[in-house]
């Protein structure tokens, strides 16, 4: 039986959706863009820190602008976003909080600047029904030669 999977991917600068992609042509599964209302974050990225910070501080995550699938259709959920301070950034958090019914497996991948930090564990941290599984994590510059990565962690993941 095939495994049923759905690539779900917030992308702030672009890097984070070439690696959902990527995904998206060695799974086969279907996915879908997160997206927040234009104005929610800077362009700059520290800037866009500072205000991720604070809508940590304040539980004031931003809202999700896009119509999302019935994630109980699939098995398998793979999770993507950049990491921001070594966490998993708000537009994904506001995913994961509506994951409260969902029983199959859900596995993280992100882009980073090399410092992924504890991401792993704050994403699991996040996600209470469903098995969370290890990720996986690249920089920019891994993406162009990751398919065979990609392809490997994949497999191990669905066997």
């Amino acid at each position: 039986m095939a495994t049923k999977t759905l690539i779900v991917d917030y992308s702030w600068s672009g890097t984070t959706a070439k690696l959902a992609a990527a995904l998206q042509h060695v799974t086969g599964g279907d996915r879908v863009d997160l997206t927040v209302a234009a104005e929610t974050f800077p362009n700059d990225m520290y800037a866009t820190s500072d205000v991720a910070n604070q809508q940590l501080t304040t539980q004031q995550l931003p809202a999700l602008t896009n119509a999302l699938p019935d994630v109980n259709a699939y098995d398998v959920l793979l999770v993507g976003g950049p990491v921001w301070s070594a966490k998993v950034s708000t537009p994904v958090r506001s995913f994961l909080q509506q994951l409260t019914n969902f029983q199959g497996t859900v596995a993280p991948f992100y882009t980073d600047a090399g410092t992924p930090g504890g991401y792993e564990d704050d994403f699991a941290s996040l996600v209470t029904t469903a098995t969370v599984v290890p990720g996986i994590g690249l920089t920019a510059g891994e993406l162009r030669d990751a398919e065979q990565q990609l392809t490997s962690w994949w497999q191990n993941l669905i066997k």
